[in-house]
């Protein structure tokens, strides 16, 4: 959304910024600290503190741009048993901790069902987990996405890390053009509608 956003918008970006970024961040983290990789606990990165995780010019693109975006958490594969499924792995667990937390949105507005900006606040909130899970999770350099795919395809991949120098302008093409939000609406929203289905039935339990 651009332009001015109203105090609503802005109670929700805060929700993003202080919960669905930073345990994105944490996710992958976590996973790598478990799979033997300490670069990030040692760069004090295995935190929910949103103050570990944020990228200033990320945190204003989530305000008044398009997309935003957190600091990448350091992961360095040589510490995995199998640097291709670790990568894998790492790079599934922070969309997963997105969906996880859209699905808490989606409990908690089928709990709460009284108030409109709390279902505002709630069913936004579910969407844009739901959203930036599925941006996540497409094969583009340097998102999520590409790492799982190089994990999934036989052989090293390495064409697909190389990639990553180019990923940002990629990106900012699909965005220019238009082409990023209708690839990432058409995936996100049968999990919305899915999503939506559970706050329903919640909300007649």
């Amino acid at each position: 959304m651009f332009g001015i956003p109203s105090w609503e918008e802005i109670l929700l970006k805060v929700l993003i910024i202080m919960l669905a970024l930073p345990l994105h961040e944490y996710g992958h983290a976590m996973v790598a600290y478990k799979l033997g990789d300490n670069t990030a606990y040692q760069e004090g990165r295995l935190t929910l503190n949103p103050l570990k995780h944020l990228d200033p010019l990320g945190t204003l693109m989530i305000f008044f741009g398009p997309i935003g975006w957190a600091k990448p958490v350091p992961v360095n594969p040589f510490y995995f048993n199998n640097r291709k499924q670790g990568m894998m792995l790492v790079s599934l667990a922070g969309p997963l901790a997105n969906l996880l937390l859209a699905l808490l949105g989606a409990v908690l507005l089928g709990i709460f069902h009284t108030s409109p900006v709390v279902q505002y606040l709630l069913y936004y909130f579910m969407v844009i987990n739901i959203y930036l899970a599925v941006f996540n999770l497409l094969p583009l350099p340097m998102l999520d996405g590409s790492k799982i795919l190089a994990g999934i395809l036989p052989g090293s991949q390495s064409w697909l890390y190389n990639l990553e120098r180019y990923g940002f302008p990629i990106l900012l093409l699909l965005v220019i053009f238009g082409l990023l939000t209708p690839v990432i609406t058409f995936f996100a929203n049968p999990v919305i509608q899915v999503f939506h289905a559970v706050a329903k039935f919640v909300s007649i339990l």
